[in-house]
């Protein structure tokens, strides 16, 4: 039986260390709600801008979709589209003179693993944030991914320096459209939606 609990938990997407699952254990039993649990999600997952979140879960306030990971002390949801980018978190407490701190270090919140059975927004995410907005970031640009049609075109939104760049064609068809669909062969297109009549803050005028 222990033999198969550690093989579950080595399945378990994030780690919660054991002074950590202290720390919640008692923050919980403060709240005075019978089966009080913990929910950990990831807003903008995927992005620079994806952030850990952990909150408490009263019984019902659950997703149908969450998985649950019991630990010994306390019940996780964690919500299933954030599942992909909690690989290889912790969450851990440190306690100090203060009282101490809870700290949660998801290093694949922002860039998830992917692999070619990736959904296909995973993977153009994945491009972007890794090869194409870095070098776009020099001129104050930046590109989204807004959506993917069911022909499976990415549709692209351009922003910062580059929204109003009058060089956005170009960086569209030879960089982005060029490199996404090499890489992805069943990409069909690319089509982007920036309004590019708003050249306020654009780079190349």
């Amino acid at each position: 039986m222990t033999q198969e609990l550690s093989q579950e938990v080595t399945r378990q997407p994030i780690q919660i260390t054991a002074s950590a699952e202290d720390y919640l254990a008692e923050l919980l039993s403060k709240q005075a709600v019978e089966g009080m649990a913990v929910r950990v999600f990831i807003t903008q997952p995927g992005t620079p801008y994806a952030e850990t979140c952990l909150a408490y879960s009263r019984p019902g306030e659950e997703e149908p979709q969450d998985e649950l990971l019991q630990l010994e002390k306390i019940k996780v949801y964690l919500e299933k589209n954030s599942l992909p980018f909690l690989e290889e978190a912790v969450v851990d407490f440190n306690p100090d003179r203060m009282g101490g701190q809870l700290t949660i270090k998801a290093p694949n919140a922002k860039m998830p693993k992917v692999s070619k059975d990736s959904p296909l927004a995973d993977q153009i995410n994945y491009i972007l944030y890794s090869d194409i907005n870095p070098g776009l970031a020099a001129h104050g640009g930046e590109i989204k991914l807004i959506e993917i049609t069911e022909d499976k075109v990415a549709v692209l939104q351009f922003g910062g320096g580059c929204q109003g760049c009058s060089a956005v064609d170009l960086t569209l068809k030879d960089g982005v459209e060029k490199t996404l669909l090499e890489r992805l062969p069943e990409l069909k297109g690319i089509r982007d939606v920036t309004d590019h009549t708003v050249t306020e803050n654009a780079y190349y005028k």
